[in-house]
């Protein structure tokens, strides 16, 4: 779908006071949009950073399984992120599309995140069982609240340098959460008494505290973007085909499982990494911490950095950097100095990533409707939760299957010579190949250069209708 030349001349320019739809946001609705996903991080880091480890040091179940049990959620995935797409881009309030999802979904979502952390003495067959139907069921859960999360944000602004703003605050924010449940989490299990009930009790706080963070996000926040081409209900029968004749949300789906597989491999292996290479399980607070705040301080210098270079060129120049600092390590794996040069490093470099990744799914919303005249934020959005979550599996299976064929065995004082061999090669070497594909993707995205063009005649088909 393209206006003809003499109508693009009509279109009022990107960012008009006139246009709701591209006008600034306040500092308060960036913030408040922000705390969802300090919510989320509260439950999500944990699955990434914890839930591996609680699985096989305190529960019992073998790496090998726990790493399958990986791969089918993400298979489940396909089909429960593509289904509540659909039921977002089909949903119509008084509070709009994507934001009641919030308030509807922030209690399950708590409730979820204390049982998956609540495994019953069953014995080993029946812990597995439970393994899976509570890790099944947060993801689940996660899909119903996290996708319209993100579609909201293509629909409070269609400026594209808003909506990096708002991508920049909403990810600051977010490691607030991963910050918190990475240094609170073993010293809360602790003080909780340890065992299973320590991990039961500190998830049913970071549960609370995180329903309490979505619900201010549905207050706090507003939809403004209506579709300049169709205002209805798209079917999934043609929804769907559409997604795929837009080649940037292929490329973005793609760049999305390759960097939170990166991303949880990295998360996932702290804690074996701190407790059996370098000798102190205690030291995953301390690198969690030296990736954390580095990836703020970044975020929060990045907006003009984007405005002058462009979120691509940003993005390009972080994945190389956070490819050299993975490698740094191989001097001497052992070394904490050396590991703390290597995180501080990687955590510069993703944090251009962090900081543009979502903005770039939701131009892709409006480059899809400009391409195929249908306008699915649900279905689109779908694409990050899935990427993101197939990441995560997929950098959560690795670790499982590579401890596994190390011959790992949970809850020992030490581990043979292969086991270590597969720690070290889960921290440098699978971050390393993963940010070779990423380099990849987004080499052949162009649409930051394209997307004044698709947004001027997207804003006179607008006009157009509003004026016949």
């Amino acid at each position: 779908m393209q206006a003809s030349s003499d109508a693009v001349k009509r279109v009022e320019t990107p960012g008009n006071p006139k246009d709701g739809a591209l006008s600034a946001l306040s500092w308060g609705e960036r913030i408040g949009y922000g705390a969802g996903d300090v919510a989320s991080n509260l439950i999500w880091t944990a699955l990434s950073m914890f839930v591996s480890y609680y699985y096989t040091d305190v529960v019992g179940l073998a790496a090998g399984a726990i790493g399958t049990l990986f791969l089918l959620a993400r298979v489940l995935d396909a089909f429960v992120d593509v289904a509540v797409g659909a039921g977002v881009d089909k949903t119509r309030t008084r509070w709009g599309k994507a934001r009641p999802w919030l308030m509807w979904m922030a209690i399950p979502f708590a409730i979820a995140g204390v049982l998956l952390f609540s495994s019953p003495d069953f014995g080993p067959g029946g812990a597995l069982v439970y393994a899976y139907v509570t890790y099944l069921l947060i993801n689940v859960i996660y899909s119903a609240i996290n996708i319209p999360y993100g579609v909201l944000s293509s629909l409070m602004t269609q400026d594209p340098y808003q909506r990096s703003l708002i991508n920049i605050v909403r990810m600051v924010m977010a490691l607030v959460g991963m910050i918190a449940v990475s240094n609170l989490t073993l010293p809360l299990v602790n003080a909780f008494g340890g065992g299973k009930g320590g991990w039961t009790l500190a998830f049913a706080i970071f549960g609370a505290v995180g329903a309490i963070l979505f619900f201010v996000t549905f207050l706090t926040t507003r939809e403004r973007v209506t579709p300049s081409v169709v205002d209805k209900p798209i079917p999934l029968k043609r929804g769907l085909p559409a997604l795929f004749r837009n080649k940037y949300w292929v490329m973005v789906l793609l760049l999305n499982t390759f960097f939170y597989g990166s991303q949880a491999a990295m998360s996932g292996i702290n804690v074996y990494y701190a407790q059996y290479i370098l000798g102190d399980k205690d030291l995953v607070g301390l690198l969690s911490t030296a990736q954390l705040i580095p990836m703020m301080a970044v975020l929060l210098l990045l907006a003009p950095l984007i405005k002058r270079f462009g979120k691509r060129n940003v993005a390009l120049i972080g994945i190389v950097i956070t490819a050299v600092g993975a490698l740094i390590p191989v001097l001497n794996p052992a070394s904490l100095t050396l590991v703390l040069v290597s995180t501080i490093v990687k955590a510069i470099g993703m944090a251009p990533v962090v900081g543009t990744i979502f903005a770039f799914m939701a131009d892709t919303v409006d480059y899809g409707e400009w391409k195929t005249g249908m306008r699915t934020e649900g279905l689109i959005f779908s694409a990050s939760s899935f990427g993101g979550k197939a990441g995560s599996g997929l950098g959560g299976a690795m670790i499982g299957w590579l401890l596994a064929f190390g011959g790992y065995v949970g809850g020992e004082t030490t581990v043979s010579g292969s086991a270590s061999n597969s720690i070290e090669f889960i921290f440098i070497y699978v971050p390393f190949i993963l940010c070779l594909l990423q380099f990849a993707v987004l080499w052949f995205y162009k649409l930051d250069r394209e997307y004044p063009k698709v947004l001027q005649e997207l804003q006179t088909v607008k006009a157009g209708r509003s004026e016949s």
